[in-house]
């Protein structure tokens, strides 16, 4: 069997999240491949180039028609195009590459606000070639969780308690580990202030000392057919050692509480059982530090298909993210992410933050996006 030539993509910003995508081509050559970067001015470019190793070019254009100074003939155009621009310039800069007929993969969220969703989706919705690139769902205990709940071991799933990630990726991994669509939603939040060490921030360790005002914003989703989500996110809980994760998914027979699922077997029988991790590279194991699978009871729930190049699980989640959209794209797998699960999960999120700052409930309506496939 002839092994297939890596998937290869370009990136338009050079920003944090950019980097991400270039990175994991970086690490696992053999499956992907970025062909270039779009950045805005000659120095930055250099320093792209300098950095990540990569040639960029200064317009979507140049990187569509693979004038891409280094990245090789006509043929080696990129097959995708992941758009890691800031909200405001992500609208014209997917419109411009599904102009040109290639397939996007739009980092989050697609739009700024409601207008610019409902307006990004008039243009590009019906064309199919852009999907978009929430990674929460796709990272491995996430994966795991919803392989338990797809087995049926918990029964129907009716709610999801997520205290994780905030907004637009929190509503997209309760929607799907529920199988929720995209229909009207009525949300309830308000907010509260109370003192909260911040030790680590994105840029590492702050050297706080003290506690300073925090806000934290609690809301609650009613999703209609007894569906509910309950979000509980604090400012930079991505990186406070302070705020663990938690997820909580509950069922009409049972609920998974982190890494722990607890279900009714027969008429007198619960049982609880551990997804467990398996991770090589600690203490004797001489195999190198990674992730190879999670379990439960020994059946495997997620198996790492890059083992070797030593991942973090958010890396896992966007060499996930960059897989199944080639596949996708080629052909070979369906629509990992739609544009219309990316626009109603940040309806949800906006509903959220009105909500929360309003302290007055939201409902949603089914919007035109509501029935895509």
């Amino acid at each position: 069997m002839t092994q297939q030539q890596p998937i290869r993509f370009g990136v338009v910003g050079s920003g944090w999240r950019a980097e991400f995508f270039v990175r994991v081509a970086r690490l696992v050559p053999d499956r992907f491949r970025c062909v270039g970067v779009v950045t805005r001015t000659a120095e930055r470019g250099a320093q792209v180039e300098a950095g990540w190793g990569v040639p960029t070019v200064r317009t979507i254009e140049e990187l569509v028609t693979g004038a891409v100074p280094g990245a090789g003939p006509a043929p080696d155009r990129p097959e995708l195009i992941v758009t890691a621009t800031p909200w405001p310039v992500t609208p014209d800069a997917v419109r411009e590459i599904v102009d040109a007929s290639v397939p996007v993969l739009a980092e989050t969220p697609p739009a700024p606000d409601v207008a610019g969703l409902r307006a990004l989706w008039a243009d590009v919705g019906t064309t199919g070639l852009v999907q978009v690139a929430e990674h929460s769902p796709a990272m491995p205990a996430h994966q795991a969780r919803r392989a338990v709940v797809a087995s049926g071991a918990i029964g129907t799933p009716t709610s999801v308690q997520i205290s994780s990630t905030h907004l637009y990726h929190a509503v997209g991994l309760a929607r799907h580990l529920l199988g929720a669509g995209r229909g009207p939603v009525t949300v309830r939040a308000q907010t509260a202030t109370a003192p909260l060490l911040d030790p680590v921030g994105r840029h590492g360790w702050t050297d706080a000392t003290e506690a300073a005002p925090t806000r934290s914003i609690l809301a609650t989703l009613d999703l209609g057919d007894g569906r509910t989500v309950l979000y509980d996110f604090t400012d930079n809980q991505w990186y406070n050692p302070l705020r663990a994760n938690r997820v909580v998914v509950r069922g009409s027979h049972g609920e998974i509480v982190d890494d722990t699922v607890t279900r009714w077997v027969d008429g007198r029988t619960v049982v609880t059982s551990r997804i467990e991790r398996r991770q090589s590279g600690v203490e004797q194991n001489l195999e190198g530090f990674d992730l190879q699978h999670l379990s439960m009871d020994g059946r495997v729930l997620y198996r790492n298909p890059f083992e070797g190049a030593r991942l973090a699980d958010d890396d896992l989640a966007v060499a996930h993210l960059l897989a199944d959209t080639g596949a996708w794209v080629r052909g070979d797998g369906p629509a990992p992410y739609p544009l219309a699960d990316g626009c109603q999960d940040h309806l949800l999120g906006l509903a959220i933050e009105e909500a929360a700052r309003t302290g007055e409930p939201v409902t949603t309506a089914a919007e035109p996006w509501a029935d895509a496939l």
